[in-house]
């Protein structure tokens, strides 16, 4: 469990971080070739201010002045370190360009909203450790992420298949986050990553048994 910031301003951070549901909602009503021509020079922008930020000494007294609380320490450390917004946008690129927008969706909704939960409860009410979290956060998060997929499924009237792999890659990308340190991967990259991943290779096999979800939303 990552205590390198107080509880409130983990709040705080994950108040923030529940802004970027915009990005799968925003992305339910517009082609893919727009989101990317919208998302990509975003990216773009947050990285290069990222990096600049470690080489100039203005916007790394101006950024660390505004956001240093909410910035975990290995986020701090290094002048090619990326902080978490930058790899929300990195996943949201690559999810949006590799992803049928269902997959891209579900997934990303899951990194904002079970992520969310996960670091709050996990703080809060973690008492058994699971790899560097605990199994009360995996636990918020899984349940969490599968109200997500029935949420979506439901709203679009998915086939089964699209429950089944749901609840599949929530239960994986839940221990994904968990070990998501153990694996040197930041994990809003690792969760969209992860929960996509099987919900891409179940939406092959659905469509073997005609059952298919993956041009749901196209």
């Amino acid at each position: 469990m990552d205590n390198s910031i107080t509880y409130k301003n983990e709040i705080f951070r994950k108040g923030i971080h529940l802004c970027s549901l915009a990005i799968p909602l925003i992305y339910l009503f517009i082609s893919r070739k727009l989101a990317l021509q919208i998302i990509i020079p975003l990216t773009a922008i947050m990285i290069i201010s990222d990096l600049l930020s470690r080489r100039i000494k203005f916007l790394e007294k101006l950024i660390f002045g505004v956001f240093g609380n909410l910035l975990r320490e290995h986020e701090k450390e290094g002048k090619l370190v990326l902080n978490g917004a930058s790899w929300v946008m990195i996943s949201a690129s690559l999810c949006i360009a590799v992803y049928p927008k269902i997959i891209m969706v579900i997934a990303f909704t899951i990194l904002i909203i079970s992520d969310t939960l996960a670091a709050l409860i996990g703080r809060r009410y973690g008492k058994s450790k699971l790899f560097d979290k605990s199994w009360e956060g995996t636990a918020a998060f899984i349940i969490s992420a599968i109200a997500v997929v029935f949420m979506y499924s439901f709203s679009f009237n998915a086939p089964i298949t699209l429950y089944i792999f749901g609840i599949l890659g929530a239960i994986f990308g839940g221990f994904v986050e968990a070990a998501s340190t153990k694996l040197k991967m930041d994990d809003n990259f690792s969760i969209p990553i992860s929960v996509g991943s099987i919900l891409w290779i179940g939406g092959y096999y659905a469509e073997i048994i005609k059952l298919p979800y993956l041009n749901l939303l196209n």
